[in-house]
């Protein structure tokens, strides 16, 4: 094909976090909220360093001619590509990030320059560096004798070039380990919140730090780590599977870097040495003028949270219309379809459904699939209970979800130690499926309650991600979800499946059917539509066939929020094909499938994109939406993100985004569904005398889990906590004096 109609993966993405950025800049975005855009930008980017590029820079060394299907393009041309295209996006960011600390600066938010601090302030930092910092420190020198340290991944740490009696040695200080990140510095003349960042203190003492020699350069640096590990090559047949994830987690903590950032320009002499140090390329290394990590900009939200002018509109997710908050959830399930629309409707009637569940003497058995879950999960905990008041409880715990295995290794030995059944994933196949089966023994006979999802089961994210999450007690999709479970309890994959789209042997078959269908029926003078909302469009089979519907004449409108290898809109190619991506207050990541116009329509939501990964080699379920007044309401949110001429960006021939551009009012899809959730919400009835949550026996009491982002329980003490009370005295007295 003689047109370009791929775009690589990677610099698709790429593309997704330039979105990201724009909200960085958009003027209409409250002040603070455009900051967290910054961090979110630069978090990606590390995860993308330590995936995405991390596995690229595997394959360059393996076999470098096995080229990209679509673009062609070996693994090491990618990687250039990518380095070119990240030190352009992080120029554009240094300079948005600086423009901001600007206009921060007007509302009172500064962060200051250690140069320019007042008297006060600065005998506060020297303080503070005295008593808070200095006893902690780890510093290193590196010479003949004093081998280079390891770097701990995302991690930041000072480097300097040292001189002392004709001798020249490195020196290097850990800066993020054990301290408090963002230091406040008091102001009692006016409410200003002033901070500055602890590896800018460490920095400026570094003199103090390595007192007998002197520095002749030193910048801020953190690297980022290889993060591909595969686990299935990995595993170690002496071990369980949970065992072997542990020991795979301590092994990519060592991997190779792919990126060194440093904070300012270094001698070639010193950026060579780091580099051979660290076996990287000169390529690799980012010079950038922003902070390293953004990651701290949360604790400025915590510190200006009465300062509503800089974040948006505070928004709870609303009762949703469809559920009776007095009748229990498996009776209304029973007698119709459930939905609920998530950020903009709340959760809360699924966890009431699992609660109950656990609580109902006719519950038999409660099976479920976990990829993601909160620190502290409303779910396992309502699962445990189940198990404690004698269900039978199934729980695959998908234990190689990229970066929460260790919390899922806990959950999975909470849900053991509470007598639930819990299974792992079949060999080289994640499940990502959203499945609940909750089976009841009704008088002699088997009813079922199913629930699918598009997104994690996870309080916090659903009230950040926007997904769906049906409930039916149809037994079609209640038969085929049983399949599904039971294929899983045995290590095996669903070969067929007479509702659901089940990945990997029964979704992308059928999709490609449903294409079909639309393509024989354009062909015969008919309408033919395929509509999809997706995370990201790359399964090369699949794009195949839009763009067969395309030139057959099937109309084919797209909205992907994050990666599309399709090129939209090539004449005689792609012509009837559009895409748009949406990226908003709120992290688009529901998944809808249409196929047919009119009566004919379709409609499925599902927890798999069109990736490749999703559909061929991943545990995926997808559901039709049968229900006719769900079926309106999620072709009713299609329609609005198609019409969205605020948030939306709209790809043009050339791969490139533009904003959406209508004559038409303003349409924002995302502050449409808020204020349709709010006008639509019922109002709040007063609870039954005893709900059947509150029935539920308490579960034992068990062991806290406990994962390297859990902080350790405060152990009690008689004994009173000794307090500095020379440091504290003293900067008491510093702010009470007159100045």
């Amino acid at each position: 094909m003689s047109k370009k109609v791929f775009d690589n993966r990677e610099l698709s993405w790429l593309k997704f976090n330039e979105r990201v950025l724009e909200e960085a800049q958009d003027e209409n975005v409250p002040l603070l909220e455009r900051l967290m855009f910054e961090s979110i930008f630069s978090s990606n980017l590390d995860e993308f360093f330590m995936v995405r590029v991390g596995s690229l820079y595997d394959s360059s060394l393996v076999d470098d001619d096995q080229k990209d299907n679509k673009t062609k393009m070996r693994p090491s041309e990618q990687l250039s590509a990518i380095f070119s295209r990240v030190r352009e996006l992080n120029a554009v960011r240094d300079i948005s990030f600086e423009h901001l600390q600007k206009e921060l600066k007007l509302k009172g938010i500064h962060h200051r320059s250690l140069k320019n601090l007042s008297r006060a302030e600065a005998e506060f930092i020297e303080g503070y560096y005295a008593y808070e910092i200095k006893p902690f420190i780890n510093a290193n020198i590196i010479d003949k004798r004093h081998p280079f340290p390891f770097l701990v991944n995302k991690s930041i740490y000072v480097i300097t070039r040292l001189s002392a009696k004709n001798t020249k040695s490195l020196g290097i200080i850990s800066c993020t380990d054990k301290f408090n990140r963002v230091v406040f510095v008091p102001d009692e003349e006016t409410d200003s919140i002033n901070y500055v960042l602890v590896e800018e203190i460490i920095s400026h003492y570094a003199d103090e730090i390595f007192e007998n020699y002197k520095i002749e350069e030193k910048a801020l640096m953190r690297v980022t780590r290889n993060a591909d590990i595969d686990v299935d090559e990995s595993y170690d047949s002496e071990l369980d599977f949970r065992q072997n994830m542990s020991v795979v987690i301590s092994k990519r903590k060592r991997l190779c870097p792919v990126r060194l950032q440093i904070s300012k320009e270094l001698s070639d002499s010193l950026t060579g040495a780091l580099c051979e140090r660290l076996e990287l390329a000169a390529k690799q290394v980012f010079v950038e003028k922003a902070p390293l990590d953004l990651s701290y900009v949360g604790e400025l939200f915590d510190k200006a949270s009465g300062r509503k002018s800089l974040f948006f509109e505070k928004f709870e997710p609303q009762r949703s219309p469809m559920i009776d908050q007095l009748r229990p959830m498996i009776e209304q399930i029973d007698e119709h379809d459930l939905f609920l629309s998530y950020p903009y409707e709340s959760i809360d009637p699924f966890l009431r459904l699992l609660n109950e569940a656990a609580a109902d003497p006719t519950v038999v058995s409660i099976k479920m699939t976990l990829y993601r879950v909160a620190k502290n999960s409303k779910v396992v905990k309502a699962l445990c209970k189940a198990s404690d008041n004698g269900k039978e409880v199934m729980v695959l715990v998908e234990l190689r979800a990229r970066f929460d295995e260790e919390n899922n290794i806990g959950w999975s030995k909470a849900l053991e130690e509470s007598g639930c059944h819990v299974i792992y994933g079949p060999p080289g196949m994640k499940v990502h499926s959203k499945l609940c089966l909750i089976t009841r023994n009704v008088n002699g006979e088997a009813k079922y309650t199913v629930q699918i999802g598009t997104g994690n089961y996870n309080e916090k994210t659903a009230k950040l991600y926007t997904d769906f999450c049906l409930m039916t007690a149809n037994t079609d999709i209640a038969s085929d979800a049983a399949d599904v479970f039971r294929a899983l309890s045995m290590g095996e994959l669903v070969e067929d499946a007479k509702t659901l789209l089940v990945a990997p042997k029964c979704l992308q078959n059928k999709v490609l059917e449903f294409m079909d269908n639309e393509i024989a029926l354009a062909k015969a003078g008919g309408d033919g539509y395929v509509g999809a909302k997706l995370n990201s469009l790359t399964d090369k089979v699949i794009i195949d066939k839009l763009i067969e519907c395309s030139q057959a004449g099937v109309k084919v409108e797209l909205v992907i929020r994050g990666i599309s290898c399709l090129i939209a809109g090539v004449k005689g190619v792609t012509d009837n094909i559009t895409i748009r991506s949406i990226v908003g207050r709120f992290l688009e990541h529901s998944r809808i499938y249409i196929f047919g116009a009119g009566v004919r329509k379709k409609v499925y939501i599902s927890s798999a994109d069109y990736m490749t990964r999703n559909t061929t080699r991943r545990v995926e379920v997808g559901a039709p939406v049968l229900d006719e007044q769900i079926k309106k309401r999620v072709l009713e949110y299609f329609d609005i993100q198609l019409h969205d001429n605020v948030k939306a960006r709209v790809m043009n021939s050339d791969g490139i985004y533009t904003r959406a551009v209508s004559s038409a009012a303003n349409c924002c899809a995302q502050e449409k569904f808020m204020a349709m959730a709010c006008e639509n919400a019922p109002a709040l009835a007063a609870p039954p005398p005893v709900q059947a949550a509150q029935a539920i026996q308490p579960v034992r009491q068990t062991q806290p889990v406990l994962t390297a982002q859990t902080p350790q329980p405060v152990q009690q003490t008689d004994q009173p906590i000794p307090e500095k009370k020379g440091f504290w005295a003293r900067l008491k007295a510093l702010f009470t004096r007159k100045k």
